[in-house]
């Protein structure tokens, strides 16, 4: 198929772009400079140049194509309003055609789960980060409706090829010689390396039903004192935490700083169960711990 990639130069979108052109897929990706074209070139894909705050370029984008994955974010106070544009657009320019369109959400529309793990089924009850997802994700499914093929795929936090949220901890301890974690050391996160997770958007894109719900999560959910604790010895901090009090984490990340100390017990069962998805690699803490021993 011939597949256009939003945030294609991105942790989640490039893993998915370079695991589809594997796959024997032509990658289009989306792009709104020509610094982001040209990082596109250098990986053998097609740059679009187009942007997630204009409507109009995302359907000229889109038709030209087989199929859509959606995995950009600007990760900031836009994030909603471009995301919404974005895929109002997308569904505006698949619509009567049966074309496939991959959303990425996030398990954070779950908010905090206690000790039962949330599956697809599970009550929506986001955190305000995310909440605008909610609704967000119902358009996007009843888009079925109208000729549409949509799968949503909520990722866990997603880490890997050096990057992901965890990264900040290293950079913090690197920086200061203490790695900090908001909550209280006992909130879990349920992780997903990133090309695990571009395992799972290959599947769901050539296998999954249209209104398909997936959690792209994988292993046991880990306490962020742990990850802490891993990523401060990435950073050659001896292991070395501390606790970042939420009131004064918000202070400086927003919302971001509940997203974070979200407590999360999740199951991504389903999708290998229906897609035979088999995530393979190893764990956050591992990852973390491997980046210390390659520079030692």
């Amino acid at each position: 198929m011939r597949v256009l990639v939003t945030g294609a130069t991105g942790l989640i979108g490039g893993a998915v772009a370079r695991r589809l052109k594997r796959g024997g897929h032509e990658v289009f990706g989306l792009a709104r400079s020509e610094a982001s074209a040209a990082k596109l070139g250098r990986e053998g894909f097609t740059a679009v140049h187009g942007d997630l705050s204009d409507g109009a370029s995302v359907v000229d984008a889109v038709h030209g194509v087989d199929a859509v994955v959606h995995a950009a974010s600007p990760g900031d106070l836009n994030t909603a309003a471009y995301d919404e544009t974005a895929v109002r657009a997308i569904i505006g320019g698949l619509r009567g055609t049966s074309k496939r369109f991959v959303y990425t959400s996030g398990c954070l529309v779950y908010g905090s789960t206690g000790d039962t793990p949330a599956t697809e089924d599970s009550p929506l009850k986001a955190v305000e980060l995310v909440r605008f997802r909610e609704a967000l994700e119902r358009e996007i499914l009843v888009a079925a409706d109208d000729g549409i093929h949509p799968v949503v795929i909520r990722p866990g936090w997603v880490y890997g090829n050096r990057g992901g949220t965890a990264m900040m901890m290293v950079g913090a301890a690197a920086e200061h010689g203490v790695a900090r974690y908001v909550g209280d050391g006992r909130n879990r996160w349920t992780t997903v390396h990133a090309d695990d997770l571009a395992d799972l958007y290959a599947l769901a894109l050539e296998q999954a039903p249209a209104g398909s719900v997936f959690n792209g999560v994988h292993g046991a959910a880990t306490p962020i004192i742990e990850i802490a604790r891993a990523a401060s010895e990435a950073a050659g901090a001896g292991g070395r935490v501390e606790a970042w009090a939420l009131e004064d984490a918000r202070s400086v990340l927003w919302s971001f700083a509940d997203a974070i100390a979200c407590d999360q017990v999740v199951s991504g069962e389903k999708a290998e169960r229906e897609l035979g998805w088999c995530p393979s690699h190893r764990s956050i803490i591992d990852e973390l711990r491997s980046y210390r021993s390659a520079t030692d």
